[in-house]
């Protein structure tokens, strides 16, 4: 097995072992970035001289006996996460030459357990989209097939996992933007309870839905970044003062005592594929096998939610991007006459087209006269849905769905058909609006030798039991253990 083959968790007993070094495991990950990286455009910026820096400090970290999980692990992050002095784009033009000055607190932390940066991961502009086709700087490929989209708007951070370009990333969850790329690329992903993970550094797309989350190989890399990510952080007013579990120390633990909850609704969703429904189906059945009791449970308000997070999304991005006006940061126009035409020509030629779609959405959702209308209204039945869950809890431990109707889809396919491409996300949008957690496991591959992910869903800061459950199914399977033939 080559080194960038390797899995967070068995890279760690080699480091700690001293049977490799994380310079050795580093350059091999900047090696692969260089043989595999012109076909698939992961990365928007590789840091190489600045992550094997941080791979000679991890190495004298672990021969002083000073080391973590995650100690030495290339990883990748998300181009939205701020990064002291590493360039933070969005994927936009607007912001194609900005550097922070500071750290996100996710990467605080994860520069405190030694992990080692090799570079930030392409996205779909501001996190808007859902196959990274509408990324302001360049387009990625899954790696499963050159063809086809990796999926969004963390498509970047995906494909990087799953074509071995680093051991683990961190993406961020908006309306299903970990766990659909996660799905669409074969790796696992997990979105967090809202909350659970601080959100201080992250640029903000749509406020009361934003959530950063791991993606890795398998479910034990998950856990293990997400133990370092998690926790309360006073800089983040929307961050919860609860302790953080080990969440690897849940994983043995068997199926006998969970409950899982089959939604009515899901299943008999329009649009899904007959493929993913077969897959989905059968991993239900594994879960069973293992000890699982299935139950029947309904969600009612499912039908509203793709509606109510398009009301709900543009309007808090429409009020998030108004920042972006060339005065304070970011690109400017100079060819204006006046301070007007400065915002507007800069606004117009720094978004795409999709961010200036929703911007409007945004805006007229909030205008004078329909703010009760659409706004008001949606923000009504997502109390709906959210009570939908807690109804759904009372009889179940987690919630399993698709993440997706499809398998990924031809690259263009549906770039011209916004609605459509809205409607992907009709299985993940529900658990941003809940604000409840939720996870995508390999769980099969379509005929075209596409993977397709299973999600499991559960209660607020209950994120140690989806684990338990993704982690057991895992092991009773060996999607996880294939690999794109890049």
């Amino acid at each position: 097995m080559e080194l960038y083959e390797l899995s967070i968790q068995t890279a760690h007993k080699l480091l700690k072992q001293k049977k490799i070094s994380s310079l050795e495991l580093t350059r091999a990950v900047l090696e692969r970035i260089q043989s595999v990286e012109p076909k698939v455009q992961a990365y928007i910026t590789v840091a190489a001289d600045a992550a094997m820096e941080q791979a000679e400090f991890a190495d004298q970290a672990i021969s002083r006996g000073n080391m973590t999980g995650l100690t030495g692990i290339p990883l990748a992050i998300k181009d939205l996460i701020c990064t002291r002095g590493l360039r933070t784009t969005c994927a936009s033009k607007i912001l194609e030459n900005f550097i922070p000055p500071y750290d996100a607190t996710v990467i605080e932390k994860l520069k405190e357990a030694g992990a080692v940066i090799v570079g930030k991961a392409n996205m779909d502009e501001f996190a808007m989209g859902s196959s990274t086709e509408n990324s302001g700087i360049q387009l990625t490929r899954n790696p499963w097939d050159l063809k086809r989209i990796p999926g969004g708007s963390s498509g970047g951070s995906a494909a990087a996992v799953a074509a071995g370009m680093c051991l683990g990333a961190l993406g961020s969850d908006t309306g299903g933007s970990i766990r659909q790329p996660a799905s669409h690329c074969g790796v696992v992903g997990m979105k967090p309870t809202y909350g659970r993970v601080s959100r201080y550094g992250l640029v903000a797309f749509a406020s009361s839905l934003d959530q950063i989350g791991p993606m890795a190989k398998d479910v034990t890399d998950c856990a293990v970044l997400m133990k370092t990510i998690a926790g309360y952080d006073e800089k983040d007013s929307t961050s919860v003062p609860l302790e953080v579990p080990d969440y690897t120390d849940f994983l043995k633990n068997g199926l006998k005592k969970i409950t899982v909850g089959i939604p009515k609704e899901y299943h008999a969703a329009e649009g899904i594929d007959p493929e993913v429904a077969a897959a989905v189906k059968n991993a239900v059945g594994v879960i069973e096998n293992l000890g699982a009791e299935c139950v029947e449970v309904s969600l009612p308000h499912t039908k509203h939610c793709v509606a109510v997070y398009y009301v709900i999304a543009p309007s808090e991005a429409g009020s998030n991007l108004a920042r972006y006006d060339g005065v304070r940061y970011g690109s400017r126009n100079k060819d204006t006459r006046n301070l007007i035409e400065m915002y507007r020509n800069t606004r117009a030629r720094g978004f795409g087209m999709e961010v200036q779609r929703r911007i409007i959405l945004g805006t007229y959702a909030l205008s004078a006269g329909y703010y009760d209308a659409y706004y008001k209204k949606a923000s009504q039945v997502r109390t709906l849905i959210l009570e939908d869950f807690k109804k759904a809890f009372e009889t179940c431990d987690v919630i399993l769905s698709p993440v997706a109707p499809t398998p990924a889809f031809t690259i263009g396919e549906m770039i011209e058909d916004p609605l459509t491409m809205y409607l992907s996300d009709i299985f993940t949008i529900s658990a941003n609006l809940a604000g409840i957690p939720g996870i995508s496991v390999p769980c099969g591959f379509s005929s075209d030798g596409l993977p397709i992910g299973l999600q499991i869903m559960g209660k607020h800061f209950n994120e140690e039991t989806i684990f338990q459950t993704a982690y057991n199914f895992e092991q009773a399977t060996d999607f996880h253990k294939k690999k794109p033939g890049l």
